[in-house]
């Protein structure tokens, strides 16, 4: 379960990825990071990308000497004991980790990233599991109030009109250049959001991207009432539909898909991987469905037309939303509504609620919400653009023979969901009492204040650390993707061990607060700049398998399984629009945790799975709450220390 979505966020506060293709030139970046636009001259891109510095491959007695450190709050004296030893034998010069060092080294001066490619394959298309719940993650997005039920349409279509996009960017690679710190990053993922699909494989799955080449998509994917639509959102000249031309076209759409009579096709691409391959073969062996496959393939992105969720008290409204966009609420309700293998899905129910999910395996979650961020702007703005008077011809409605396998697929996915959706318990806490401006106020890394808050809430829970996981990016590297950073650590445990102690004064406790989040920040400041454990570590155990040596015992030690049980999977994904980002754990013991720092609020969405008697996402949401007050009425009571 280890490596699964171990990518989402952002590394700091003031470090978020951004977004993609046409839809986000406009964007404002976060934090530090600087637009400067490539400019139309052919070549720009690849000059720019070829000028990022490599990933580097760190030192390997510092990736060592740190993972001894990194284990020392999660793992007994014994035991720590043990992986010193391992840990010993594993560093020997001219012993088995320098020889895998070395492999790594080489492996770094002959490609344009030694991870990437790694990355991509374990963390993503190796993975086995469904990519609904397990990997791919949801956006809950601020309600709409619609007057009547067509309300849903006037959204929808300014929500992905291409009259605020620039198709050329995805032919042309003219985005803007994102700096931090005066240092350009990689634009890489901008280029792989939409226009992109994943593809089921027996034993691995692969990703087919038509943003490129000289036949470029021309049109959406509309799905309602669980009937595939293709349309295209360029004129025959060319140029793009105006909105009230969407309009049209969607209520076309609507009007001849009142029934919903027809199998959820889509709901096969919920299945575990390897039986979704085995189904999505046998699907593709008749010519009209292979036709309507390829066209959802193919398609810029997806737009889930949704029927109302079930009526909930509002104090419950949005944990339903989150889960609804993560998995569309079972085969009852939404989830034939989708196809979950595509990158970009929104989501615009009848009731208001809306959001999307992405496939993972692309981008990151930056991207996405910078994405996001762009529309919402878009949308408030008025459409100068009259639409021509030319009639357009009705969106092509794709066909599928459902031969009595294919039904049979259908209905074993169906099964496998209903489970998978009545495990899931999703949370979503809007905490109101402060936002980032609070930690800010105060020199802390907003966060590094969140993170800490999160190790205080699990440690009163269940009385010990455990690891936990937050993303780095690595934008900085030419196709940089992410790192880990290790929230809990040494500093981190001394200060969730003094809050409840009645021996330890407020100042001795503020102090440590403070020295903690400092610690989070320098692991956050290491790993963004190529220097973490945990990429280091898996290329060392990846070179030893593509080497055909026996696996170095270093990797199959106990203390190795509990430092890659993520117990909590965290997240910073933050974004202008009042949003948040929503993801399945990553263990079955454990939280996904992921959060938007507003100024004066802060959004969280907290998962667990019901079927572990141990783990609450209400109970979390609240322990977390508590922590968040308390760890705010130790700052202000007391002054500010010179640490």
């Amino acid at each position: 379960m280890g490596w699964k979505r171990l990518t989402l966020s952002n590394a700091a506060e003031t470090y978020p990825d951004s977004g993609r293709h046409f839809i986000i030139l406009a964007a404002r970046p976060y934090g530090l990071l600087k637009p400067t636009a490539l400019g139309k001259i052919p070549g720009r891109f690849l000059l720019h990308q070829e000028a990022l510095p490599h990933l580097p491959v760190p030192p390997l007695q510092q990736t060592l000497d740190r993972y001894l450190q990194m284990l020392q709050p999660i793992i007994s004296e014994e035991e720590l004991n043990h992986t010193q030893e391992l840990v010993a034998e594993f560093r020997k010069p001219g012993g088995v980790g320098e020889r895998l060092q070395k492999g790594l080294e080489r492996r770094a001066k002959k490609t344009e990233n030694w991870l990437s490619d790694w990355w991509l394959k374990t963390a993503y298309l190796e993975y086995r599991l469904p990519v609904v719940v397990h990997s791919s993650p949801g956006v809950v997005l601020p309600k709409q109030d619609f007057l009547d039920r067509q309300g849903q349409l006037r959204p929808s279509h300014r929500f992905f009109s291409p009259r605020h996009s620039l198709p050329c960017c995805a032919s042309s690679e003219t985005l803007p250049v994102e700096y931090m710190g005066g240092k350009p990053l990689c634009m890489n993922q901008y280029y792989q959001i939409l226009s992109s699909c994943r593809i089921p494989g027996p034993k691995r799955d692969s990703i087919v991207n038509y943003a490129k080449g000289k036949k470029q998509s021309r049109h959406i994917t509309v799905v309602h009432n669980f009937q595939f639509f293709e349309l295209d959102v360029y004129n025959s000249d060319g140029s793009p539909l105006t909105t009230d031309q969407l309009f049209i076209q969607l209520e076309k759409i609507w009007n001849t898909s009142l029934q919903t009579n027809k199998e959820p096709i889509g709901i096969l691409t919920t299945n575990h991987r390897n039986s979704w391959a085995k189904a999505y073969n046998n699907l593709l062996k008749d010519k009209t469905n292979k036709e309507s496959v390829r066209t959802i393939e193919k398609s810029i992105c997806t737009v889930c037309l949704d029927a109302p969720m079930p009526r909930v008290s509002e104090d419950i409204y949005k944990s339903r939303v989150a889960a609804q966009m993560l998995h569309g609420g079972g085969s009852r309700w939404n989830s034939g509504n989708r196809w979950f293998d595509k990158t970009l899905q929104f989501i615009i129910a009848e009731d208001g609620s809306c959001g999307l999910v992405y496939e993972h395996a692309p981008s990151e979650g930056p991207p996405i919400v910078a994405l996001l961020d762009h529309i919402v702007e878009y949308t408030k703005k008025p459409e100068l653009v009259r639409s021509p008077m030319i009639p357009l011809p009705m969106p092509k409605k794709l066909r599928f023979n459902i031969t009595p396998e294919i039904k049979n697929d259908i209905e074993k996915a169906k099964q496998n969901l209903n489970i998978m959706v009545e495990d899931l318990d999703v949370k979503v806490m809007v905490f109101h009492q402060f936002g980032k401006t609070f930690p800010k106020s105060e020199k802390i890394s907003p966060d590094a204040f969140i993170q800490l808050a999160l190790q205080l809430a699990y440690y009163r829970m269940y009385g010990h650390a455990c690891a936990t996981y937050e993303s780095a990016s690595l934008r900085m590297f030419r196709l940089g993707r992410t790192d880990t950073i290790r929230s809990t650590s040494v500093d981190s445990l001394k200060f969730v061990q003094s809050m409840d102690n009645p021996d330890k004064s407020d100042q001795e406790k503020a102090d440590l607060l403070r020295r903690a989040t400092q610690a989070h920040r320098e692991y956050t400041d290491m790993a963004i700049r190529g220097n973490a454990i945990d990429r280091h570590l898996l290329g060392l155990k990846l070179q030893a398998i593509e080497d055909l040596v026996s696996m170095p015992e270093l990797f199959m030690d106990t203390a190795y399984a509990v430092a890659m049980h993520f117990n909590l999977s965290t997240s910073q994904v933050p974004a202008k629009t009042d949003c948040v980002m929503c993801f399945g754990p990553v263990v079955p013991d454990g939280y996904g945790v992921c959060y938007n720092p507003m100024d004066e609020h802060i959004n969280f969405a907290i998962s667990a799975f019901n079927s572990c008697a141990e783990t609450n996402a209400a109970r979390m949401a609240h322990y977390l709450e508590k922590a968040l007050l308390d760890m705010r009425i130790l700052l202000q009571s007391t002054p500010k220390s010179k640490l």
